[in-house]
């Protein structure tokens, strides 16, 4: 699939299935006292004297919910009040004492995180299973406005949506060039209802991170942090209301990076990218070109696959269960066989093979392209074109031909400071720079 025309996709209608509540005392966060207290003090640690209304808002929590704790850590004399504005301990200015100090000293072999205070995993779980789509939340209308700035036959709504649609696997396979990568990101904005993401997730005092800045795209109302800072939470701030999520992981992949990763700065863990990727999608570009082998990685995920849960190893060689509500989209340019037996592709429950353009097609694309690009493109032009290039050569049509040779006459124009105009010339110049062609010896 090749891009032409960039237009707005227009997604259904919003749901808004799952707000995480706002807590309004300790209980409600699920946490225990001890663990605030210690989360509280890490972050005096780190940032020196703040107010309760700072310490309450880089907790993600309502001051109410930790004003009894840093009453009850004042009375031991961990904490000192420092100075205030008149307006209660909302405004008085909060620091360690010197037992205090000597305690985070003590414990530096406890987790250093000072991000917003974590939900439990079961609270976690319960939040990914509300903020599953629908069954039947995808029709044909909605997934061709997803693809009508591209040039696409109707099969491939035929294949792609019921996949889509029952929230399994699929495998998008075909020759390079033919967009398959591109076809699975469009599917991006095709679900307009927004997600609530943890920062960081607890179980049993270990403390692991989801919230990814680089992964999780947030919306409106948040700050870089993404914790809402006003008296008026909507909704629980210890979550960031993000995007459906949309991962993608190439050749670097291995085995590794499916497990939780430890830091041993911090004595925090980092979730593994399937997991980030919860109630979204989930792309494994170029499969079978990973540090992980196809058979490795599939039977890794055969049973999350099957029961929608995944186990993960604790340090302390316990499991960990979490959710496993990514939509997988393996993408690959080998042929399926040399993957794997039936049985072993039997696992991916979709299949797609992406077909090279017809000369309509590609005619079609390269027509958009020229369009988008702001070039005029004589009908004559182009069909020399493919006639002298393809008709003739044999050479096969792939969709992103059209991008690539345009994009490189548009280079030529610029350098030799040309008309912003199409020839025969240019596109015959632009297209050898296109390719890598045997040498020819005497």
């Amino acid at each position: 699939m090749t891009n032409t025309i960039p237009m707005p996709v227009a997604a259904p209608p919003e749901r808004r299935s799952f707000i995480p509540p706002v807590p309004w005392n300790i209980k409600d966060t699920g946490l225990s006292e001890t663990f605030l207290e210690q989360l509280t003090c890490n972050i005096l640690y780190s940032r020196g004297e703040l107010t309760g209304r700072v310490i309450a808002d880089a907790l993600g929590l309502s001051f109410s919910v930790i004003e009894p704790l840093l009453s009850d850590l004042k009375a031991r004399m961990i904490v000192e009040l420092k100075s205030s504005l008149g307006y209660g301990m909302i405004s008085s200015i909060f620091a360690l004492s010197e037992m205090g100090r000597k305690r985070c000293r003590e414990s530096a072999g406890a987790s250093q995180y000072t991000g917003p205070a974590p939900v439990p995993v079961g609270q976690y779980m319960a939040a990914v299973r509300a903020q599953k789509p629908p069954k039947g939340w995808l029709n044909r209308q909605t997934l061709t406005r997803a693809y009508r700035h591209m040039v696409t036959g109707p099969e491939i709504f035929s294949q792609i949506g019921p996949a889509i649609n029952s929230g399994k696997s699929l495998l998008i396979y075909g020759n390079p060039g033919n967009g398959k990568t591109y076809l699975a990101e469009a599917l991006l904005d095709l679900d307009s209802a927004d997600v609530y993401i943890p920062y960081a997730l607890e179980y049993n005092n270990t403390i692991i991170q989801i919230y990814d800045p680089l992964h999780h795209k947030p919306v409106d109302g948040a700050d870089e942090a993404g914790v809402l800072f006003s008296l008026e939470r909507s909704f629980d701030s210890r979550w960031v209301r993000c995007r459906r999520p949309f991962l993608v992981s190439g050749g670097e992949l291995s085995i590794e990076m499916l497990e939780l990763s430890f830091n041993a700065a911090t004595k925090v863990y980092d979730a593994p990218f399937h997991v980030k990727a919860n109630n979204g999608m989930y792309l494994i570009d170029d499969f079978g070109r990973q540090k992980v082998t196809p058979a490795e990685l599939l039977n890794r995920w055969i049973v999350p696959m099957e029961n929608r849960i995944d186990h993960l190893t604790l340090p302390t060689g316990g499991k960990l269960a979490m959710p496993f509500e990514a939509f997988l989209i393996f993408s690959t340019n080998l042929n399926p066989s040399g993957l794997g037996d039936e049985a072993f592709l039997r696992r991916i429950q979709y299949k797609m093979f992406v077909k090279n353009p017809s000369p309509l097609e590609f005619r079609n694309i390269f027509v958009g392209f020229c369009k988008a690009k702001g070039l005029a493109c004589p009908d004559e032009l182009i069909e020399q074109f493919m006639d002298r290039h393809y008709s003739r050569t044999r050479r096969q049509f792939r969709r992103c031909h059209a991008r690539d040779v345009i994009s490189h006459a548009i280079d030529l124009m610029e350098f030799e400071e040309r008309e912003h105009e199409l020839t025969e010339d240019l596109l015959d110049r632009a297209f050898i720079s296109c390719f890598a062609e045997e040498e020819k010896r005497d």
